[in-house]
């Protein structure tokens, strides 16, 4: 097995390529216009998930329609880091069980880049924002990686 090399982590989380996707991803979905006036720190809190406040949460349980939300706008933020970077076209796939596993898959033509099985949806966040950037800088490299390894498969028929 091949490790996969580690993305570089900006000092500034918020010039991350996934963080300047992700906040693309959040801002294109206010269709009313209800979060003009809020930046970018506040409308991306809501993945920064303290120690303390994970100790509170069950450890099991359901997922709210908000986080599954969440869960999807951060792997297609993903994906659409890896078409900025690659020119291939991404799509996400997710198969999520109600009680909070699942499985998300990025594929590239007939390739699958990213292949996460989840858990515990219900507590998906970060502790800091540069671990949420570092995480998915590390996923969009891995990606770009898998596409640049297979481009036959990328670039089928």
């Amino acid at each position: 097995m091949t490790a996969v090399a580690e993305a570089p982590v900006a000092s500034d989380p918020w010039t991350s390529p996934f963080v300047i996707e992700l906040i693309k991803q959040w801002r294109a979905q206010d269709t009313h216009g209800a979060w003009e006036g809020k930046d970018n720190a506040t409308l991306l809190a809501p993945y920064i998930i303290s120690k303390e406040q994970r100790r509170e949460m069950p450890i099991i349980g359901d997922p709210d329609p908000e986080t599954l939300w969440r869960l999807e706008l951060f792997y297609n933020a993903v994906g659409l880091a890896v078409e900025r970077e690659t020119g291939v076209m991404v799509s996400p796939m997710m198969k999520m069980h109600h009680e909070g596993f699942g499985k998300m898959l990025l594929t590239a033509g007939r390739l699958v880049v990213v292949n996460k099985h989840l858990r515990d949806v219900h507590r998906f966040g970060f502790e800091t924002m540069d671990k949420l950037a570092a995480e998915g800088q590390k996923l969009v490299q891995a990606a770009v990686d898998m596409i640049q390894k297979f481009p036959e498969v990328v670039n089928y028929g």
